[in-house]
């Protein structure tokens, strides 16, 4: 029977580790996400059918929230199957730097007014989402105040994904007693990335163009293991026997287990793994790992 389940990370060939990537990608303002994405896509799979005309296409992308055509900074890109695991950025938390552009003189509080919105928001997405536009509550974990220059105060703001910031600015604006308005945003982080990693367009071309004459190095610094996109998540390791069984669409039971985090809340999303840390599926936490019989893991979405 033919294996079904992939190498190692660091063992995968450069066409292998394209069809099961993610990438840490700076978004320029201008086009967007959704563009991008198919960017990226059309000139990996090239990229790929170059290295290795038998391989793996590369022929999905899927980016990690969406960014307006203005909104620059933080897009992971997934490529090829690891799309399938594009839920997982639903889970974390995403970091904003943005500019307030008050309608008059800053408040000399305005640190205090900030401070305020650290809670649980209720916000309504504005008329151009593609949401509904029901009434929902999203988390704001940190407001910090950067800097004051006239009327524009730079802020910092970590929070709940799905949270719109042009929305928060308004409300911010009004709680200043000026009025206000969103001015640039950009995205600093969408967990596990940040914008210690970020790759250009421009950098990811001349990888792509490296590896095709040979040179794979800058590629594979730009190209991260699907796996690197889960690295927030709880985990389960499981035998390889397990993981075939997974690959026809069987829950994770626990015989099949080998070892799991500590105190994994049941219902929680985690991702599971080969004892090599080649992903195999994402699911929910359904019993005991360490029990004798039973369903361990109910299935989300399977990554081999």
């Amino acid at each position: 029977m033919t294996d079904r389940l992939r190498p190692a990370p660091t063992e995968r060939s450069l066409a292998e580790l394209l069809s099961f990537s993610v990438v840490n990608l700076d978004k320029p303002a201008g086009p967007s996400a959704h563009q991008v994405a198919g960017w990226v896509r059309d000139l990996a799979d090239d990229a790929a059918t170059e290295l290795d005309p038998s391989g793996p296409a590369v022929d999905r992308a899927a980016h990690a929230g969406t960014l307006d055509p203005k909104v620059t900074g933080c897009l992971p890109l997934l490529l090829g199957e690891a799309t399938r695991m594009a839920q997982v950025f639903l889970e974390g938390r995403k970091e904003y730097v943005s500019v307030l552009e008050l309608h008059g003189p800053p408040p000399t509080n305005l640190e205090s007014v900030l401070e305020t919105f650290e809670a649980p928001l209720y916000q309504k997405p504005p008329r151009k989402s593609a949401v509904s536009r029901r009434l929902r509550v999203r988390e704001i974990y940190e407001l910090s105040l950067l800097d004051v220059r006239d009327r524009q105060a730079l802020v910092r703001v970590q929070c709940e994904s799905g949270t719109y910031i042009r929305k928060l600015c308004h409300d911010l604006g009004l709680a200043a007693g000026t009025g206000g308005h969103m001015g640039h945003l950009r995205r600093t982080a969408t967990d596990p990335f940040d914008d210690s990693s970020l790759v250009n367009l421009q950098e990811f071309v001349d990888g792509l163009v490296f590896a095709q004459e040979g040179d794979e190095t800058l590629l594979r610094e730009i190209l991260n293991p699907a796996e690197r996109a889960l690295a927030h998540l709880p985990s389960v390791t499981i035998a390889p026997s397990a993981a075939r069984n997974v690959a026809t669409g069987a829950p994770v039971y626990a015989p099949g287990v080998i070892s799991a985090d500590d105190d994994i809340e049941m219902g929680a999303l985690v991702a599971c793994y080969t004892p090599n840390g080649s992903a195999v599926c994402l699911g929910s936490m359904a019993g005991d790992p360490a029990g004798d019989s039973g369903v361990v893991v109910d299935l989300e979405a399977v990554l081999v």
